[in-house]
Order: structure tokens, then C-alpha cells, then sequence
């Protein structure tokens, strides 16, 4: 009986050690910074929930090129809690873009998130000018 009692014992623990682990819950794993131009704003940020039993610990997160700069939390998200991850995107390169950031956390069953930032950098127009007339003088 005393070996049944300890097995038993010894399976609820395992089971609820299984179950007692992180999870990151995100809004959304793709934001679209739209059509913007050069120079405009690069922040956009992903937020998310550790709906986990055991705080949250982001250990890596790199972007795609160096063109795609993430900032996670520096602090473990406890259960329940919210949290930002910024992500900056050089707003100074033209043209179409879909880059990524890969995240790396102590998540036993999702080790690795990766999210997507895509959008369309466009030229600053500028202004129209008038031709200058040139005077009679030479100038």
C-alpha cells in the first residue's frame, strides 16, 4: 500500500510539474506597418500575455537583418501579465519589406515564436520648383 500511495504521489507531481510552464499568448504575430514615407516613424509594437502558469522569461529575440530591431521586456512576465515587445524598422530604406523577429523564450512547448512585420517604404515627393528666370544682366 505504501508503494501505491508514494507511485501515486509521484505521478501527481509529475503531472503538475508538466503543467506549471509558460506561455506566451500574442495579439497578433503579424503587424502591417502600411504604406509609409521615408523617414516616418520605425516603432510598432507586439504585445502579449503569458496565459502560463510560471513566469515568462524571454531569452533571445533577433531580428531578420540588422534593418529590424527588437526590444523585449528585460524582466520575466508572471502569469497573467502583459507585456510590450518594441520592434524598430529602418523607415529609411524604400521599397517593399517583409522582415521578421524570432523570439526565443522558456516556453517548453514553443521555444521559438517567430513574428513578421511587413510594409512599403515610399519616397519623400518633393515640392515642385519653378524653373529660375535668368535676368537680363547675366545672373
Amino acid at each position: 500500500m505504501k508503494k501505491f500511495v508514494a507511485l501515486f504521489a509521484f505521478v501527481l507531481f509529475v503531472t503538475a510539474a508538466a503543467f506549471a510552464q509558460p506561455k506566451a499568448e500574442f495579439e497578433l504575430k503579424k503587424l502591417n506597418y502600411g504604406v509609409i514615407d521615408k523617414g516616418s516613424e520605425p516603432l510598432r509594437i507586439f504585445k502579449f500575455k503569458n496565459v502560463g502558469t510560471e513566469p515568462l522569461i524571454i531569452k533571445n529575440a533577433k531580428g531578420s537583418c540588422g534593418c529590424t530591431v527588437p526590444k523585449p521586456p528585460k524582466d520575466p512576465i508572471m502569469p497573467g501579465e502583459e507585456a510590450n515587445l518594441e520592434v524598430r524598422y529602418d523607415t529609411k530604406r524604400v521599397g517593399k519589406f517583409t522582415k521578421t523577429v524570432t523570439l526565443t523564450t522558456n516556453d517548453p512547448n514553443n521555444p521559438k515564436t517567430v513574428l513578421t512585420i511587413t510594409g512599403e517604404v515610399k519616397p519623400v515627393k518633393k515640392p515642385k520648383t519653378l524653373p529660375q528666370k535668368k535676368s537680363a544682366l547675366g545672373n
